[in-house]
């Protein structure tokens, strides 16, 4: 693959003049969203080194408790999706009707199995408030909730999502237009943002309190923003010599090097290095998320744009929500195995189990209800015809069922 020419980036890009000949399918990203939630699902399948998943395989522990920041991925992937294919005439009650449409009801049934798994075999009290707070995805603001992640713990990630989208329609208007410089500019003030308010919180509250803060839908913002950010910037081309192994060796060598670090350092340097870890994987799934797309632009098709990893990401949303329970089940159903590399094995297949549990509800909840609630968007919500040839999102056109969207970015 030949490194993308640089050129200058135009400092600004009014909302009819970016992009127009760009595609709205990128299946590379479709490809990286299930990489992203199988790092999840390791993370909580080794646990944190204190008994609490299936089985720790030492081979890949404590490497393994990074794909937690998997949702970083997520968060950094919606921002940039959305604005990809972001349609300035589409009414902001379309818009919510598609998201809700694309989320809810995959989030719903799994609430079930949550149900049973975390509260009726867990042998615990149902808090009622918490818990239908998790059903509407706005247990994030509930400081007291219990527990600390109520319903299906997953979601606490689609309480983010949630914020995000309802001040997206308004957000989009804005920083479409904003000019080159002044976006970057206030992209990194909202990293260095998070990295302050880390800091801040578990410096002034009890652990508890801290990590309520830092589950605060309000706290990811910059993460969302990165992702706006660096759409525009390819959208008004933006264009750099960088090839995608270059920023997953990075992700490697971070990794590796915060683990390895983490053992030698004092302890005021061990907490900031856990204070800037958000920012740091978000910038990083930044550049990840540059690098696949301008390739993918370029014409290069690779391993990510095959049928079968499309289709991975395609059931990736349900895989995230399904997967914790079914652990969770695992675990009060047969013990823990034990704590040596064989885990592995237990891994992928109990992966293999999740996938397949995921394709039915993808095939059965997820995508034809939302077909059926988008269908009845009312005519009077829907996108006027453009007075131009090119919008924001460039030309559009009908996805097929494994287009890359927003629909599974947490």
């Amino acid at each position: 693959m030949t490194a993308a020419r640089s050129i200058r980036v135009p400092k600004r890009a009014s909302a009819e003049s970016v992009g127009a000949a760009l595609p709205t399918r990128l299946d590379s990203l479709t490809g990286l969203r299930f990489f992203a939630a199988f790092a999840v699902f390791a993370h909580h399948f080794t646990g944190v080194g204190n008994k609490t998943g299936y089985g720790l395989a030492p081979s890949i522990f404590p490497y393994s408790e990074m794909g937690g920041h998997g949702v970083t991925f997520f968060f950094v992937l919606s921002g940039f999706l959305l604005t990809w294919v972001y349609k300035p005439r589409e009414h902001p009650m379309a818009f919510y009707i598609r998201r809700v449409a694309r989320i809810w009801p995959a989030s719903l049934v799994a609430a079930a199995l949550a149900y049973y798994v975390f509260y009726v075999r867990a042998e615990q009290a149902v808090e009622w408030k918490s818990f239908i707070a998790s059903l509407f995805l706005v247990q994030n603001w509930l400081p007291e909730a219990t527990p600390t992640l109520p319903g299906n713990p997953v979601t606490w990630t689609l309480s983010v999502e949630i914020l995000f989208y309802a001040l997206f329609p308004l957000l989009a208007r804005f920083v479409v237009r904003m000019r080159t410089p002044l976006l970057v500019a206030l992209t990194v003030a909202g990293l260095v943002g998070m990295w302050a308010v880390n800091w801040w919180a578990f410096e002034s509250f009890d652990p508890a309190a801290a990590r309520w803060v830092m589950r605060h839908p309000l706290v990811y913002l910059p993460q969302f923003l990165l992702g706006m950010t660096v759409a525009l910037l390819i959208r008004r081309g933006a264009r750099f010599p960088l090839r995608p192994f270059v920023p997953l060796a990075l992700l490697l060598a971070y990794v590796y090097g915060y683990f390895q670090l983490r053992a030698r350092l004092s302890s005021g340097y061990d907490a900031q290095l856990e204070y800037m870890l958000r920012p740091t994987i978000a910038v990083l799934a930044a550049l990840i998320i540059f690098a696949f797309v301008q390739r993918e632009i370029a014409g290069h098709r690779g391993l990510l744009n095959k049928k079968p990893l499309v289709l991975l990401g395609v059931w990736s949303y349900a895989f995230y929500l399904l997967h914790h329970a079914v652990i969770r089940f695992s675990i009060y159903e047969w013990g823990r195995v034990p704590d040596k590399d064989s885990a592995l094995f237990a891994m992928l297949g109990m992966g293999l189990v999740v996938l397949a549990m995921s394709w039915a509800l993808y095939r059965f909840v997820e995508e034809p209800v939302n077909r059926w609630l988008v269908r009845r968007i009312p005519a009077r919500w829907k996108p006027a015809p453009p007075a131009s040839p090119v919008s924001p999102a460039g030309p559009e056109v009908p996805a097929p069922r494994a287009a890359s969207d927003a629909r599974t970015a947490r």
